[in-house]
């Protein structure tokens, strides 16, 4: 039985092609909602070794305001998570809970409130494969609940 195929049809075949190259590109950015009942919606994230650069996108989902249940996002080395939490309490919530200078602290994004988004971005480079890390929110009481795991991958 011979096939035949008209050129609109090895045009959209193609077209479908190129559409799935993006879809297989590393993810240098990931979106991480957080809520009113002290939660996020994730709990890791892989960050590609191919990226420069990673952004993270944390958008608080619900209503209360900052002063009241305020969330961040920061990310050190899991073996520092504890520490940095600690110690970023007296900083206040003007210096996002983050103790200033303290360089156990990757990346950290401000302290933000219901209905609200904040983003950073850090050097894929400062990761280093086979480390653990750990992001968490670092208001106070909300690190013991609110954390995930961070892994660089291949």
């Amino acid at each position: 039985m011979k096939m035949r195929y008209t050129v609109g049809a090895l045009m959209a075949a193609m077209l479908t092609t190129l559409a799935a190259g993006p879809v297989l590109a590393a993810t240098c950015d990931v979106e991480i909602e957080s809520n009113d009942a002290m939660q996020f919606n994730k709990s890791s994230i892989a960050v590609p070794a191919s990226c420069k650069q990673f952004n993270v996108k944390l958008k608080h989902v619900g209503k209360l305001p900052k002063v009241a249940m305020g969330h961040n996002w920061v990310l050190s080395k899991a073996s520092d998570a504890q520490g940095v939490a600690a110690d970023g309490i007296p900083a206040g919530l003007d210096k996002a809970y983050v103790k200033p200078g303290d360089a156990r602290v990757i990346a950290h994004t401000k302290v933000i409130g219901g209905g609200e988004t904040d983003s950073v971005s850090f050097d894929v480079s400062k990761l280093k494969a086979g480390d653990s890390y750990a992001w968490f929110c670092s208001f106070p009481g909300h690190a013991s609940i609110m954390k995930g795991t961070l892994t660089l991958s291949k």
